[in-house]
């Protein structure tokens, strides 16, 4: 019998993909699945391509039953893990994939410096938000070696419509999303605090941009700065088994991160303005969420870190 983990708010677009890696990973087993208003509904109706589980009951969120688990994964809407996460006892290892414990628990990011060690050691983690991720990736070495200014750096990214969740929104529509690309929060994104923390950026102006696909991440990153970008995410990365920078001349494409826990990076230096341009590509269901998610609980429970998690992704 492997390890026993619990999946809170199964039935959205994370928690979907939560359960695609569970269902493939050696060493966890799933104990339960809730969800709120589609509870009671077997996940076979609910992730259709899920069919290991198709046969699972979706229960309501009862708190003693999700404490039975060794572990949890909170995949609920920003602003709900914060009640349920504190009826768990402090001995349940917790995972939260939203928004509300970023500042106060373990970052879950295991890339930056010293994290291993934090997340293996903690029973409270909060997954890194999936812009954050690609950005945080692509910036963070390259201000820690002193390549890039922290001053005046400019993000630009797109983001497939799974991001925003599965609730029904009219923006979200197909007839709406179609052949088009929309700004949104532009001058007030909610993960601009987040990536100055993790990055040490002092100045940063953050605009994301809804694409018109299901899922995937392509920031673009610049800053002021000098020497040689590619060279220093080398250096950062030449270890990490999810983050590859391409070689030179070749860049990173949502399509090649789809399904994976992998960040692809290339970079290079403006031939114009001489900014330092770095362009991020992410699977925001996979590195930027579940998978980050399933990376982080692996070294929570002494696992593989590896263990269950795709460097390759699906195409086409």
């Amino acid at each position: 019998m492997g390890i026993r983990v619990a999946v809170a708010g199964a039935s959205g677009y994370a928690g979907g993909e939560l359960l695609r890696l569970i269902a493939s990973h050696p060493l966890l087993d799933l104990a339960l699945a809730t969800a709120n208003s589609q509870a009671g509904q077997p996940l076979g109706t609910v992730h259709p391509h899920l069919r290991r589980f198709a046969d699972v009951v979706l229960a309501a969120p009862d708190p003693s039953q999700v404490a039975d688990a060794d572990l949890v994964f909170l995949a609920l809407p920003h602003g709900e893990s914060a009640a349920l996460a504190a009826q768990l006892p402090a001995s349940v290892k917790v995972v939260d994939l939203g928004s509300d414990h970023r500042a106060q628990w373990v970052y879950g990011l295991p890339e930056l410096p010293g994290r291993r060690a934090l997340i293996a050691s903690s029973n409270r983690v909060a997954a890194t938000g999936c812009y954050a991720v690609a950005t945080i990736l692509a910036l963070a070495p390259l201000i820690a070696a002193g390549v890039a200014s922290p001053d005046d750096v400019v993000v630009v990214a797109a983001s497939g419509t799974s991001g925003a969740g599965r609730s029904p929104q009219p923006h979200l529509l197909a007839t709406e999303v179609m052949g088009a690309l929309s700004p949104y929060r532009v001058g007030r994104h909610q993960h601009v605090p987040e990536i100055k923390l993790a990055t040490g950026a002092r100045s940063l102006s953050f605009t994301p941009v809804l694409a018109p696909m299901p899922r995937g991440i392509l920031a673009t990153v610049t800053a002021l700065g000098s020497g040689d970008p590619a060279a220093a995410l080398q250096a950062a990365y030449a270890d990490e088994p999810f983050v590859h920078v391409l070689p030179a001349g070749v860049w990173p494409s949502t399509a090649s991160t789809l399904g994976s826990n992998s960040c692809h990076l290339q970079a290079t230096v403006d031939s114009d303005s001489g900014r330092l341009i770095v362009v991020s590509a992410i699977d925001n269901l996979g590195k930027g969420a579940a998978g980050q998610a399933v990376q982080c609980a692996n070294l929570m429970l002494g696992l593989p870190e590896t263990a269950g998690l795709s460097v390759d992704g699906v195409a086409p």
